[in-house]
């Protein structure tokens, strides 16, 4: 498998980061440190996650925005405590709290309490792309860093 997302490289790249911020419990950091250790440029690398992660934020905003209860708790599985904590913290934090939307656990509820919020869709792709861009980019850093060390 993980030859076969290698071959595919940006492509794979993006759609594990797409499904890693939507329905499906995935980790795309693991395969942005992949490409990263076989040569791929990493500007590029982190770019693609950046978009590939913020495009499936945004459809958990979506969600938000324009589906009922069944589609947030059925479809995404976010329980109601959950979507209570991500309101609790909008209330605390306003939609600056979506800078944190790369957090494990915290990150999904707060794109969809996002779209319930009816926060402005322009507000959301800047808040959430920055807090994704610079968790790839320190990821990345890390991993270039370690070859360094290491290698």
């Amino acid at each position: 498998m993980e030859q076969w997302l290698l071959e595919q490289g940006y492509p794979a790249l993006f759609l594990l980061s797409f499904l890693a911020s939507t329905l499906v419990p995935l980790g795309s950091e693991w395969l942005l440190a992949v490409l990263l250790l076989h040569g791929f440029d990493a500007s590029v690398v982190v770019l693609v996650a950046t978009v590939g992660n913020s495009c499936g934020a945004l459809t958990t905003y979506a969600l938000g925005w324009w589906g009922g209860p069944f589609l947030v708790q059925r479809l995404l599985r976010i329980s109601p405590e959950s979507q209570q904590r991500a309101e609790q913290t909008f209330t605390c934090f306003g939609s600056w709290a979506l800078l944190f939307s790369w957090v494990p656990v915290l990150g999904d509820p707060l794109c969809l309490a996002g779209g319930v919020l009816r926060v402005g869709l322009w507000r959301f792709l800047v808040l959430v792309a920055f807090g994704k861009f610079v968790r790839y980019l320190v990821v990345a850093k890390l991993v270039l860093e370690g070859t360094k060390f290491y290698g």
